[in-house]
């Protein structure tokens, strides 16, 4: 009786383990149809680069930060945007199905997005950049200061001179490695306990709290962004070009009008880095928020109109 028993839970358990690969295949399957679908193509000298747009208006390019993509970069405009914009969302180099060429400096970033430009025959735009999308938008500014009519700079990641030492990643990088080594780990952690993953995005148990139901929205919106994680990998192997000693950024080149916002309690990217870029950028307003972690949570009117205020169109 007691092998029947056995044999009975044994199988309940193979059948549970079947049936949720099987949703696992099927979700994957999906989300990566739908993403295709939502962005296209563009050739540039350093490779295809992957864009979507959202919305119309004056133009604004948008780049997110490590482990993100087009879709990650759509989500910051909706959280920090203001709909009087047409919103330009790239996914960045190595990111879901923009090429990681042979050099993929943040400089090559900034050239392949002046072609990504040219081949929509835009002339000018504003510039949204969060965390890792802020040192390839540094370069576009500096190298192309006739292309870029305003730059927000949101928790800003850390850039040449600064070192690696001036990040402090919430995860040891092993835990990273092991989560992101295949899709099914992060995907079964976002069905069945999402939260394990506020980590990763600096949402201390403090923030969890205080955050208003569109803000809980978003934090579960990028949770679920990871997905499909291994299209995102190459990518973020790619985030330490920012600080390669051969990497150069000339901040006294860029005269565009530029707001950087940065919380006290960043538990990723410190505050230092905002300070450092406010005391380097000519015309740098600089907005240091006392709390909200990374994603400037509990902050969001004043971080939409500071961001619409620096991307307002030229006269």
């Amino acid at each position: 009786m007691r092998n029947r028993v056995y044999l009975i839970l044994a199988l309940a358990a193979l059948g549970a383990i079947m049936a949720a690969f099987l949703a696992y295949r099927a979700d994957m399957a999906r989300l990566r149809a739908d993403l295709d679908a939502g962005s296209t193509l563009v050739g540039t000298r350093h490779g295809r680069v992957e864009v979507a747009t959202l919305g119309s208006g004056p133009p604004v390019l948008v780049l997110h930060g490590a482990g993100g993509g087009y879709d990650q970069a759509l989500l910051l405009a909706r959280m920090f945007g203001s709909g009087d914009r047409q919103w330009i969302a790239v996914s960045r180099f190595g990111y879901r199905r923009s090429a990681l060429p042979a050099d993929a400096s943040t400089r090559a970033q900034a050239e392949a997005l002046v072609d990504l430009l040219d081949a929509l025959g835009i002339d000018r735009v504003g510039v949204l950049a969060m965390s890792g999308g802020v040192p390839p938008a540094l370069q576009l500014a500096a190298l192309h200061p006739d292309r870029v009519s305003g730059l927000a700079l949101l928790s800003s990641a850390p850039f040449t001179p600064l070192t690696a030492a001036s990040q402090d990643l919430p995860m040891p990088a092993w835990a990273y490695q092991a989560l992101f080594a295949t899709d099914f780990p992060i995907w079964t952690v976002t069905r069945l306990a999402p939260r394990m993953l506020d980590a990763v995005f600096d949402v201390t148990p403090a923030l969890r709290l205080r955050l208003t139901p569109e803000e809980a929205a978003d934090v579960r919106a990028l949770t679920l962004g990871f997905l499909p994680v291994t299209d995102r990998l190459p990518g973020l192997a790619n985030e330490g070009a920012a600080i390669d000693p051969k990497a150069r950024y000339d901040l006294s080149l860029i005269t565009a009008p530029t707001v950087i916002v940065h919380a006290r309690d960043d538990g990723i990217n410190p505050f230092p880095i905002g300070e450092f870029l406010a005391a380097g950028l000519p015309h740098a307003r600089f907005i240091a928020l006392p709390d909200g972690g990374h994603l400037l949570l509990g902050h969001r009117a004043k971080v939409t109109d500071a961001v619409a205020a620096v991307l307002a169109p030229p006269p």
